[in-house]
């Protein structure tokens, strides 16, 4: 596994598939996504200028937690499903919460930041293919979830994450990136107090190029970095 190659072919892929959708490169936030990476690993990306790093699960968060940290520059992203009872462990390790997709999930984060007096920024999961073995809100479901929200003023809503298909062509889940989108637009619209349409994370190593091109600001990438893992 040559990480540096890896990252120099991925920063390539996002360059370009930025420019065909004539937006900036820079725009684009480059999530590592390290699950059961070492954390040797995750010190040589952090070297390398892998400043967001991504972990599915609070117990790698937790054990990798001081290595992260060791950047001053490095950014914490929880981007897998966080049970309720998790929620104490991570308030005040995690940058941003990639997966709120339930109220009773929203209230045991607001209750834990008053407890320890600090909010949290999060990203509202949509299950935009409704694939039943993924978590996240139906499209439908997803203004008056957020509605249910603006009295939770510990919880800062930064937009919205999707997990698209598996498919062999990416173009086959195009339109999941493109609804998720306008979904945000719509949202947007609506000018809730408190809540921002700023991050849209949606695109992995299968499907990252396309999910620029419709718009994703943030992609969440394990393999294309860091090769075939067993989990």
């Amino acid at each position: 596994m040559d990480l540096q190659k890896n990252f120099e072919q991925v920063l390539e892929n996002i360059n370009n598939a930025a420019r065909r959708a004539g937006r900036k490169p820079e725009d684009i936030t480059l999530i590592g996504v390290t699950k059961t990476v070492n954390e040797d690993v995750v010190r040589d990306a952090l070297e390398l200028g892998i400043k967001n790093i991504g972990e599915n699960r609070v117990q790698e968060i937790q054990k990798k937690y001081d290595t992260i940290r060791e950047d001053d520059d490095s950014v914490l992203h929880l981007i897998g499903h966080l049970q309720t009872n998790k929620v104490k462990y991570i308030v005040e390790k995690v940058d941003l919460i990639h997966s709120l997709d339930r109220l009773s999930l929203a209230k045991e984060l607001q209750k834990r930041c008053k407890k320890e007096d600090t909010s949290i920024n999060a990203l509202i999961q949509v299950n935009i293919a409704e694939e039943e073995s993924k978590f996240g809100l139906k499209e439908g479901e997803v203004i008056t979830f957020i509605e249910s929200l603006l009295e939770y003023d510990r919880i800062n809503i930064k937009g919205l994450m999707t997990i698209a298909p598996y498919a062999e062509d990416p173009e086959d889940v195009r339109g999941v990136f493109k609804q998720l989108r306008e979904l945000s637009q719509e949202v947007e619209k609506k000018d809730y107090k408190g809540v921002e349409m700023k991050y849209l994370s949606m695109g992995m190593t299968n499907d990252y190029e396309i999910a620029i091109e419709e718009g994703a600001n943030m992609v969440r990438i394990g393999t294309a970095l860091f090769g075939e893992r067993i989990y």
